[in-house]
């Protein structure tokens, strides 16, 4: 994938509460944001890749283009994906392979929600219609909620190796020394472990300040033609190595801390011809303290069971420990728009390697990133998708 295309815009949408505008507003909004960033036009794309969040996806096939048509693009190559919050991960890698077979030379990629202004529950989109899964019969009579699914994933954790509350509240503490130097983060005062562990119990044993934000606002960005890229005079950001796993309960013969990451991470490495030890910064979903600590270890960034030492003391703050995760605050305190973080963690990945992340937590001479997304939910059914990134 190296050089077949670059990354030449990102921008990541600065409300948190959008009582004032719509989800198609908000589309729009990104969309000229990251076009803006790269120094290009809507005129100037002929390649949309977008998910569930567009407006009006429950009409069959109208989602898409009605927000085609609300933007005013004329694409030759239309990508609708929908992997949850995975999504955009796998959309940066489907514009790089669409770009390099000829589809397109301009690709925009699209994110966007409002379920705090709407009030809306994190596990509604989920499992709010169960009448229409293969599994509503055997699952929903037992009340699995999105909550109690990242709960049984952290117990079994916690049986299996020992893993403390301690440990899981460093990745919150973390979190939040980031998010201190984003003006945009919706949780700014750094916190500590005693105050993760005091506050209140939402599903044993994770604590509210194990969750992540609810959020409104998105993100979007710009894939181009190598060509184009170079006239633009953006740093050159490009893919090298990318992989998509969906992982499943498999009729209860499952590993239930063994998500897809364990395989989308490795098709990812192996495509880049990388190891984890040559990542120096990772932006991991973080829907939870636990999902963190899963994804390190699936990724191979350490050991399976070692990952409460490997979060533990602050290793995850920037110029602290081996690996920096999440600079901007992440879904724990930043940014979680429409319960999607797929998209604001492959921007942060993306300031980081242009050197525009906060200079109290830019990595010094950044030249590749990872960024790991899952959608749907660890301990049941989910996508996962990794994407290696490198400046040039």
């Amino acid at each position: 994938m190296r050089g077949k295309a670059f990354i030449v815009g990102a921008f990541e949408h600065p409300t948190r509460l959008a009582v004032d505008r719509s989800l198609a507003q908000l589309h729009a909004d990104v969309a000229r944001g990251a076009l803006a960033d790269a120094g290009l036009s809507l005129s100037d794309v002929d390649g949309y890749f977008c998910a569930g969040d567009v407006p009006g996806w429950g009409a069959p096939g109208v989602g898409p283009f009605s927000i085609v048509e609300y933007l005013g693009l004329q694409p030759r190559h239309l990508e609708t994906t929908e992997s949850w919050g995975s999504s955009y991960l796998h959309h940066v890698a489907q514009a790089t392979r669409a770009i390099a077979d000829g589809r397109c030379t301009v690709a925009l990629i699209t994110q966007a929600g409002r379920p705090r202004a709407e009030r809306q529950r994190p596990d509604a989109n989920h499992l709010g219609q169960p009448q229409t899964t293969c599994e509503a019969p055997f699952e929903m009579p037992y009340g699995a909620a999105v909550t109690n699914l990242y709960a049984m994933c952290a117990m079994r954790h916690q049986y299996e190796h020992g893993t403390s509350a301690e440990q899981l509240a460093w990745i919150k503490v973390a979190a939040s020394h980031h998010a201190q130097h984003n003006p945009q983060a919706m949780l700014r005062s750094v916190v500590t472990v005693d105050d993760v562990l005091n506050s209140p119990l939402i599903a044993a044993p994770l604590r509210r300040l194990d969750c992540c934000v609810i959020s409104d606002g998105g993100g979007a960005l710009v894939v181009a033609h190598p060509s184009i890229a170079r006239s633009l005079k953006r740093p050159l950001i490009t893919p090298v190595g990318a992989g998509y796993s969906i992982s499943h309960l498999n009729g209860g013969y499952f590993d239930l801390l063994a998500s897809g990451g364990v395989q989308s991470g490795a098709d990812a490495f192996a495509e880049a011809r990388l190891q984890p030890r040559d990542i120096r910064y990772a932006s991991l979903y973080d829907s939870f303290t636990i999902t963190v600590l899963i994804q390190l270890e699936n990724l191979g960034f350490c050991a399976p069971g070692q990952g409460g030492a490997f979060v533990a003391d602050g290793k995850l703050i920037s110029g602290v420990g081996p690996l920096a995760v999440n600079t901007d605050g992440g879904g724990l305190c930043n940014n979680h728009p429409g319960h999607r973080g797929g998209m604001a963690r492959l921007i942060e990945a993306v300031r980081q390697l242009r050197g525009e992340a906060h200079p109290a937590v830019q990595q010094p001479d950044c030249a590749l990133a990872l960024a790991h997304g899952t959608g749907g939910l660890l301990g049941s059914r989910h996508g996962s998708a990794t994407l290696i990134l490198e400046r040039l």
